[in-house]
């Protein structure tokens, strides 16, 4: 049956282009959306950890609360920037692809940061004598510190990812779900069951799920890599 159901699956992609392009459409903005994110935070992240400096634990609870950002709200205060009455409207990117991208590197972008300062802050507490000995800046340690952390910071990112690929709220908002120009699977789930074509909507569930699955699988092997390192 599961056969079945997979080769039924698999034809359906093959032979959908609006299939095809929605699933595109998905990974591309995702993707990109942690890339930029990851680039901001985890240095972020890392400067928070090793710097001493006033109200540096409010920071980190504020970085804590942002990482429970909701969607909609996030959604809703870009469409206002980049309305046509916004401050940013003249730029005209509202419902592009770039502007979800936007809107998802900043809800990824306090996750990432959250996760890499605890991780950074824990290899420091670790390394810090060790690293004062060496005399060296601050910067290289940084950097040291974030390739000591490097499986453990993937599967971060990882969770970044599968944060993005399951995100609807605010990329409906301020995408628009425009056919072949900003519908990703999570807002084409919701437009299909909300007109009722329950197999089209089953079929990007389905797609999404195994996506979900084959990104828990790739969190879970660099779990084991980075156990087996430490051991």
């Amino acid at each position: 049956m599961l056969g079945s159901l997979l080769e039924s699956l698999t034809q359906y992609v093959f032979l959908n282009d609006e299939l095809l392009i929605i699933i595109f459409l998905t990974l591309k903005v995702s993707i990109t959306s942690v890339i930029f994110a990851s680039l901001i935070a985890l240095p972020v992240g890392s400067l928070i950890a090793v710097s001493k400096f006033y109200n540096k634990k409010i920071i980190i609870v504020v970085l804590n609360t942002l990482m429970g950002l909701p969607p909609v709200v996030v959604g809703l205060i870009i469409y206002l920037m980049f309305s046509r009455a916004g401050p940013l409207g003249e730029l005209g990117i509202l419902f592009t692809p770039e502007i979800m991208i936007i809107a998802q590197t900043i809800l990824i972008f306090p996750i990432i940061c959250a996760l890499t300062r605890q991780i950074i802050e824990d290899l420091w507490q670790e390394y810090e004598e060790q690293l004062y000995s060496l005399d060296i800046k601050k910067l290289q340690t940084i950097l040291t510190l974030l390739w000591e952390g490097r499986f453990s910071l993937v599967t971060v990112i990882l969770a970044g990812l599968g944060r993005a690929l399951s995100e609807v709220g605010a990329v409906l908002i301020v995408g628009g779900n425009i056919e072949g120009v900003t519908r990703v699977m999570t807002t084409a789930i919701t437009l299909e069951t909300s007109k009722g074509d329950l197999a089209f909507a089953l079929h990007l569930g389905i797609i999404l799920l195994l996506l979900i699955f084959i990104l828990n699988a790739i969190i879970f092997t660099v779990k084991e890599l980075t156990n087996k390192e430490l051991d």
